[in-house]
């Protein structure tokens, strides 16, 4: 079985993930064009200093790494760190063993220390974001109603729209990374 170090390796880094995306490219580049990283001197210096490096489990398809990839982006270039990403799909025996409520939930960023042990997990998306989510899924009709495929691709069209012209929404996503991952940093030798 492959380490998540081994994994770190073998995958592409963030920019190239993002440039050979498919699915959710100009909406994903909208948001790294957009966000700015707050003035946050604590969280990027701990990062510039330890120096982790972070392995993300994505697909372009999936509208949660469509508003977090450019974001977690964004903070690597501030802190200068190496990211890189693997496809969810292509790696099964990685992502379960980062299940969300039993699911393949993506994305996932994987924290590593310089001797590739996982320090952290970070996703699939921000609480706030995460009971937005939550909040339009109940109220679709049943799966077996005949307007259910029309109500939740509408949803989803909804959502893609609240994650791409919310500049709040991007916070939320940089508060609850850096919530995670400070006190972890703030540990490690």
């Amino acid at each position: 079985m492959k380490t998540e170090q081994q994994y770190f390796e073998e995958a592409v880094s963030l920019q190239e993930y993002m440039e050979q995306m498919e699915t959710h490219k100009d909406n994903s580049f909208l948001i790294y064009n957009e966000f700015e990283v707050p003035q946050d001197d604590e969280f990027i210096e701990i990062l510039k200093e330890k120096q982790p490096h972070i392995l993300v489990i994505t697909e372009d398809w999936c509208g949660d790494a469509m508003l977090n990839n450019p974001i977690l982006r964004r903070v690597a270039e501030a802190a200068v760190l190496d990211v890189r990403a693997v496809l969810r799909d292509e790696n099964l025996d990685l992502i379960d063993r980062y299940l969300t409520n039993g699911g393949r939930s993506i994305p996932v960023y994987l924290l590593l220390d310089s001797d590739g042990e996982v320090l952290s997990k970070w996703g699939p998306r921000a609480p706030i974001l995460q009971e937005y989510v939550m909040k339009g899924r109940a109220q679709l009709p049943n799966k077996d109603a005949a307007d259910f495929e029309e109500k939740q691709k509408a949803f989803y069209s909804q959502l893609m729209s609240e994650y791409t012209a919310k500049p709040t929404n991007w916070l939320a996503v940089y508060d609850d990374i850096r919530s995670t991952w400070l006190p972890v940093l703030q540990q490690t030798n």
